[in-house]
């Protein structure tokens, strides 16, 4: 604890490592919880995984009070890459959560969570990294709004097809959640950017410290709830969930460049499909009244996702963007007559 908690805040001294940071105070809250758990299960009678709820639903509306019609300009700019970008987020992440969650050999509702974090619309973090990627942060605003307000219909059709094998799937019952858990936020967030922006500085202000805030204490609750199953499993829970990570950065990229897609596009839908939103995942998990077994893949997800994506973000941020496949073809055929001329 001591250990994370002094990293957390020795790297803000680099500006390299500054986005380290964060990850690792959730490192500091994971090994608190996994200690100390009793700390984080309840206080005074009352349970401390009905917080799950309200706090997802005060980070939607941070994610409202931050979103205009500015935001989604970039579909009518570019709608090919953002079809691509949900294409990818809602058919390469599930696919390879089902793949992994069926060869691991974990429990029904273990798996059946994995599956559900592979599920998940963007991170509301990711635009950050893509920042650092030097990618295109205003379509990865964009992909993260259309994934978020298209996550009540696709989550709970996603689950049926891919979990209901697992454990049984509400559908209606789960659309009605995630509806409670993010739409209703979003808009009411949406409300107050259009009448209060500007008039309310230090709420804009609070509110990445509040979403913060709320996905350490999430983490928290979920490490502690669902303590023994990770310790009964949790290298192998940590490789599946890296896994995904993974391996949704590495197909996203190359499906956008097989679609012939700008570089800083395919860094952005890469970035976008990687990063899950784990903490809209441990509030479904809490709904559903499971939050100790299908929770538990999204609390690992929070650390390692943070790590990749910084390491991720640091390596492109060195490196300029490459020119799309069309243009390397053109400069190419341009280039043969000087050659060509060179050789004889």
């Amino acid at each position: 604890m001591a250990f994370f908690l002094s990293a957390a805040i020795g790297v803000r001294a680099f500006q390299a490592t500054k986005g380290l940071s964060f990850t690792l105070i959730i490192l500091t809250v994971v090994a608190t919880a996994l200690n100390f758990p009793d700390y984080f299960l309840e206080f005074k009678g009352y349970e401390l995984a009905g917080l799950i709820t309200p706090l997802i639903q005060v980070i939607m509306f941070g994610m409202g009070t931050s979103m205009g019609i500015k935001d989604f300009i970039a579909l009518g700019k570019s709608p090919k890459s953002v079809i691509v970008g949900v294409f990818a987020q809602f058919l390469l992440m599930p696919l390879i959560a089902f793949a992994l969650a069926s060869a691991s050999g974990f429990s029904p509702e273990i798996s059946a969570g994995l599956i559900l974090l592979g599920c998940a619309p963007v991170s509301v973090a990711s635009p950050v990294f893509a920042y650092l990627a030097k990618a295109n942060v205003a379509l990865c605003i964009t992909i993260v709004s259309v994934t978020t307000l298209l996550a009540p219909l696709f989550i709970p059709v996603l689950m049926k097809f891919y979990a209901g094998g697992f454990i049984p799937i509400d559908v209606l019952g789960m659309m009605w959640s995630i509806v409670k858990m993010v739409l209703f936020p979003i808009g009411a967030g949406l409300i107050f950017n259009k009448f209060l922006h500007g008039k309310a500085k230090w709420l804009d202000a609070s509110m990445p410290f509040v979403s913060m805030g709320g996905i350490a204490l999430i983490v928290a609750i979920i490490m502690a709830a669902g303590r023994e199953s990770l310790l009964n499993m949790g290298l192998m829970l940590v490789l599946m969930v890296l896994l995904l990570n993974l391996l949704g950065y590495l197909s996203a990229y190359w499906m956008a460049r097989l679609f012939k897609l700008e570089e800083q596009d395919c860094r952005t839908i890469s970035i976008t499909t990687g990063m899950q939103n784990a903490g809209l995942v441990s509030g479904i998990a809490k709904e559903m009244g499971k939050i100790a077994t299908v929770g538990l893949a999204s609390a690992v997800c929070g650390p390692l996702m943070g790590f990749t994506s910084s390491v991720m973000a640091s390596y492109w941020n060195g490196k300029p963007p490459l020119k799309p496949i069309k243009e390397e073809l053109i400069e190419d055929l341009e280039q043969q007559p000087k050659i060509d001329e060179n050789l004889q």
